[in-house]
Parts: structure tokens; C-alpha cells; sequence
């Protein structure tokens, strides 16, 4: 079952990639980014009462566990904004193949954290993700091959979070249990969303798109934010039933369906994507998800 779970963050996920380059492409050309994150923040904020209820054993966690879970929540929004400044930059299948590198970094952590020890199938899996996640964030234009590195950069800052963020997730929902993980991880995230709500300049923006597009912004974001929380909830399942270096390489398949997905939406729905649809350019993507493809069924 845990694969089951484990997939269910990367098919979810990748939709909600490419609802987010259509938010921030109509919404968020004239605000930060950040503002978004508030809406993710609300949503955990719904969810809390709820867990509550559910799992009264949630207060009961020692301090330690609760500093601890809390921060995860605070670093998962943290690597969420890095990935949000990124997704601004590129195309939506450039920036999916570069969040595989939470695999490298995962594998890392969970071998410092978690005593997981990397086989060596898995490190040429790593190698093979990396490779693909290299060719993708290589830019042709009419000067040759340039590295994209503001993405580059980005999105390494938002991996390398990311990973941390599982990682610790696992430590103490293993120790503790899933739902009290859960609980307080939302708590961080609330945090997050009431510090940028806290500086006046995010809190005119927010007031700002809540008045100018109310309905768009309530039904659009609460449905992807819904989608998301459904990926993130799936795989940090998934981490209580499998290794977490593997969970994070069968998450790196998100690659593969915002490939597809972004392809289809650009042939029928042009408005809500716009990916390149040159012969080159789809045989490069396409090579590359070959490639990672193969990457994550070596680190599985």
C-alpha cells in the first residue's frame, strides 16, 4: 500500500504545478509571491481543529517532538516560497525535473538522521536523476546553452528544505505518530503564513487580490491547495511504510506527469499552459524523463 500512497503525492502534485504557473502567471505578475503562501497557511489552519478532535493525543507530545514537527512545517512553506519564486521564472516542466534533486539530498539525510543506508543501484539512480534534472535546466536560445541559475539556485534552496523537512517528519512521526506529526507540522506552516501576513507590504497585496478577485482566487487556490495538501498527506504516509529515500525517488516521478499533463494542456487548453511544443525541445524533455524514469527505478 505504501507505493499507492507514495504516488499519490506526484500525480496530485504535478496538476497542482501547473495550477500554480496559472495562478501566478494571471494573479501574481504585479504581487510577491509570498502572498500565495497564505493561502496555503489558511488551509492547515482549517485542517487543525479537525486533527485535533481526531487525535487528542496530540497535546500530549513532549516539547522536543513539538519544537521539532513545528519547524518542519516552517521549512516545507520556506522551500514552498523558493519553489513559487522559481516557478515564476521558467516553464512548468523545466522547474518539476529540478525538485528530483530532493531525492539526492533525502538520501543524504536519511542516512545521517535515520541510519538508511544507500545501496549502490540507488546511486546510480541519484546520478541518473541529477543528469536529467542537469539537461533540463539547460536553456537553447540563440547563443548556445545557458544554465538557467536563478532557477537553478531556487530550486536547490527549495530541495534541499524539502528533504529536510521529510526527513524530520519522518524522525518524529515514527516516534510519535502520524496525525500528531501532522498536526503540529500545519502549526509551522500557520506560523509561516502569520509572519507574511504580518508585514504591511504582503498584507496590502493580500487585501489587495482577495478585493479584485475574490471568487477566482477562493475556488482556484482552495481547490489546488486541497490538491496539494492531498499529494503532501499521501507521501508523508507513504514515509511511515517505506524508506524515506524511496518515497522522495517515487515522488521525483512528478517529472513524468507535468510532462504529460503540461503537453495535453498546451494542445487543448493553450490559455492555461503554454509549454514549448517544438520537435526539439519535446525530444529533449522527453529523453530526459527517460532518463530520470530510469534514475528513480534504480533509487526504488
Amino acid at each position: 500500500m505504501w507505493l499507492l500512497f507514495a504516488f499519490s503525492g506526484p500525480i496530485l502534485w504535478a496538476v497542482s504545478t501547473h495550477i500554480d504557473k496559472f495562478l501566478v502567471d494571471r494573479y501574481f505578475r504585479d504581487s510577491d509571491t509570498a502572498v500565495l503562501m497564505i493561502f496555503t497557511a489558511l488551509i492547515g489552519v482549517v485542517m487543525l481543529p479537525f486533527i485535533g478532535l481526531f487525535a487528542p493525543q496530540t497535546f500530549s507530545q513532549g516539547a522536543a517532538s513539538i519544537l521539532v514537527m513545528t519547524l518542519s512545517g516552517l521549512l516545507y512553506m520556506g522551500a514552498m516560497l523558493f519553489y513559487l519564486r522559481a516557478i515564476q521564472t521558467e516553464e512548468a516542466s523545466v522547474i518539476a525535473p529540478l525538485f528530483q534533486t530532493s531525492t539526492i539530498f533525502t538520501l543524504l539525510l536519511a542516512y545521517l538522521l535515520l541510519g538508511e543506508i544507500p545501496e549502490r543501484r540507488q546511486m546510480v539512480g541519484m546520478a541518473l536523476i541529477v543528469a536529467a534534472a542537469i539537461s533540463l535546466a539547460i536553456n537553447r536560445d540563440g547563443r548556445g546553452r545557458q544554465i538557467r541559475g536563478q532557477a537553478v539556485a531556487l530550486m536547490t534552496c527549495a530541495t534541499f528544505v524539502v528533504a529536510l523537512s521529510s526527513v524530520l517528519f519522518k524522525y518524529f512521526a515514527v516516534r510519535s505518530d502520524y496525525w500528531s506529526a501532522t498536526f503540529w507540522t500545519f502549526v509551522g506552516e500557520a506560523i509561516f503564513g502569520a509572519g507574511i501576513l504580518a508585514l504591511p507590504s504582503y498584507r496590502r497585496q493580500f487585501a489587495t487580490l482577495l478585493r479584485t478577485n475574490t471568487s477566482a482566487l477562493i475556488s482556484i487556490n482552495g481547490a489546488n491547495e486541497l490538491i496539494n495538501l492531498g499529494g503532501g498527506l499521501g507521501v508523508r504516509f507513504a514515509l511511515l511504510l517505506a524508506p524515506a529515500a524511496v518515497v522522495s525517488a517515487v515522488s521525483s516521478t512528478t517529472t513524468l506527469f507535468v510532462f504529460a499533463i503540461g503537453v495535453v494542456l498546451s494542445w487543448f487548453a493553450p490559455t492555461i499552459a503554454r509549454e514549448d511544443l517544438s520537435r526539439g525541445n519535446l525530444l529533449r524533455k522527453g529523453i530526459a524523463a527517460v532518463i530520470a524514469a530510469s534514475g528513480v527505478i534504480l533509487a526504488s
